[in-house]
């Protein structure tokens, strides 16, 4: 028997016609690459977007048509998140920290017909003009005033606007129907298309501001480090309208002294990003000796956060939610709220509990299972690969289907890649990404756990263990290290460190420092550039022997 409800599709739509109508008040304030501060209401973002669709079918934009933006953290790129899917065409996000290679993959793979991009990326699109598709059409977001020459025809995006409709009916379709579009950064062969739905998007959208009911707050402001170019800067577009949460938008600069202004001067709630932001701000925090006005509340997510990184913050009075997720989950998977059974511990109790990957969230499944696929209990011990489903993790990848066969198992469970155990009070833990685990004389080795252990040295400011080639160990570990300030530990001296967290056959046998660690595209540590960066490089014992 069914039961007697309204079947109503959930579209993204109503996610701005509710911000915008139930909180009139809140705003976007965005550092736009014009060198100003824009700000609009709730009702102004849903009339401009009004605007933006309009302008998009007047371009000849129809459902399904995928419609690609290359641009910062800003109001026009909120814009086009809702005018682009409202109208039932498809948002692909590009990340401009693709190599050009990978730029034109993806926007042929995606068969974009229309292009948005902030004027800090003409060059970027310049460069590659004569290989990318003869009837693509161009728009730079900006108004006339700022409007850079282009080798290339462009339109001004404020001209496309002018004298479009501020209302629309926003059209219905099924909830089913393509929304977004994001491409994994392609650390191994091409990037794989994500493809998200209404459905999706919407569900997703709820399930963050379930995840984060503690901190998000009508009136209150939060900060999305995380670019909308990255997983639709984690849900937070969606959430934040569905929450009440004024939107703070930084543009393009990143750096901590930079965030730390913005945040003070706009009394900033809750920010997310991923670690390497967090390293910034922290070391501006240090030098103003204080916290910016207002923050309270960190999410760190995109690669695991240091203890050390966690403990910094909370010993200042921000609250730390360690998630987890990818792309292909769009993409937060789990929240590390801390839960009420540990609000009274000790700190100590609380910090190992926030270094962990937190729990699930409403609506994802995990499984871990091990190398024959058996399904391992959830007892905090038995370690695999870590398995996912739910309404907002794909089924497979956009127009790829061996990349799909290779993905989902027969259960039609998306298998990540990522090593974890989980415990029987549901924590996620992380152990590693499978390629990054380091397998010395037949046991494993967690790069991870090296690595947060390494960071809680004060003259480590990030870190990167991988395995090197060992001719009676397999493998064995060493750690290439970014200074925090001029002291250089010595190898022994971080044996030192880490031998109260470590077996000594676990501990790094070298100890290499560098200026920079590779980053990829969203900001992690590019193992993959590190190894080919030391693809000539001898273990010491096998230096001796040469010797």
């Amino acid at each position: 028997m069914k039961g007697m409800m309204m079947q109503r599709p959930l579209l993204i739509s109503e996610i701005l016609e509710y911000g915008a109508e139930a909180y009139p008040t809140a705003e976007v304030v965005s550092v736009r690459t014009e060198g100003d501060i824009h700000r609009e209401t709730f009702p102004e973002l849903r009339d401009r977007a009004a605007q933006t669709a309009h302008a998009l079918r007047a371009e000849g934009i129809e459902s399904g048509d995928r419609v690609a933006t290359l641009a910062w953290n800003g109001h026009r790129h909120l814009e086009l998140y809702y005018a682009i899917s409202g109208i039932g065409a498809v948002c692909h996000t590009i990340n401009p920290r693709l190599s050009a290679e990978q730029l034109l993959y993806i926007v042929s793979h995606a068969e974009d017909r229309l292009l948005f991009l902030d004027t800090t990326f003409v060059p970027v699109i310049a460069a590659v003009r004569d290989q990318l598709p003869e009837d693509m059409r161009f728009v730079i977001m900006t108004d006339r005033a700022h409007m850079p020459d282009t080798p290339f025809p462009a339109l001004c995006y404020e001209e496309l606007l002018e004298h479009q409709p501020t209302a629309i009916d926003w059209p219905e379709f099924p909830e089913e129907t393509a929304a977004g579009l994001c491409y994994t950064s392609g650390t191994t062969g091409n990037p794989k298309g994500a493809l998200y739905s209404h459905r999706s998007t919407v569900l997703h959208a709820m399930m963050i501001g379930l995840m984060q009911s503690h901190s998000f707050q009508e009136g209150r402001k939060v900060l999305p480090v995380v670019p909308l170019f990255h997983v639709n800067a984690w849900g937070l577009p969606y959430s934040a309208l569905l929450c009440g949460l004024s939107l703070v938008m930084p543009g393009p600069a990143l750096d901590g002294p930079s965030l730390f202004k913005l945040m003070d001067d706009e009394g900033v709630y809750s920010a997310w990003g991923v670690p390497t932001v967090w390293q910034g701000l922290l070391a501006e925090i240090k030098a103003q000796g204080r916290m910016p006005r207002e923050f309270a509340d960190v999410v760190v997510g995109g690669s695991a956060a240091p203890r050390s990184m966690i403990e910094a913050f909370e010993s200042r009075g921000a609250t730390v939610g360690h998630a987890w997720g990818m792309t292909e989950m769009s993409p937060v998977g789990s929240h590390g709220a801390l839960p009420a059974y540990l609000a009274d511990a000790p700190f100590e109790e609380q910090m190992a509990a926030k270094a962990k990957q937190g729990r699930r969230c409403f609506g994802v499944d995990f499984k871990i299972v091990n190398e024959d696929g058996q399904r391992q209990p959830h007892d905090g011990k038995a370690v695999g690969e870590l398995f996912v489903r739910g309404n907002t993790v794909v089924s497979g990848y956009f127009r790829n289907e061996e990349a799909t066969e290779a993905a989902m198992d027969s259960e039609g469970w998306f298998g990540t890649g990522d090593v974890a155990s989980i415990d029987p009070k549901g924590f996620l833990v992380i152990q590693d990404r499978a390629k990054d685990l380091i397998k010395s004389g037949g046991e494993w080795i967690s790069s991870i756990d090296l690595e947060n252990a390494a960071m809680a040295h004060p003259a480590i400011a990030s870190c990167a263990a991988i395995g090197v080639a060992h001719p009676k160990w397999d493998e064995r570990p060493i750690l290439v290290a970014v200074a925090a300030g001029e002291a250089r530990p010595t190898l022994e001296e971080m044996h030192d460190h880490l031998s109260e967290h470590f077996a000594k056959w676990q501990l790094p046998d070298d100890l290499l420092w560098v200026e920079a660690l590779p980053l990829t595209a969203t900001g992690k540590v590019s193992k993959l550039t590190l190894r080919k960066q030391l693809a000539e490089y001898e273990h010491p014992e096998l230096r001796v022997l040469a010797e």
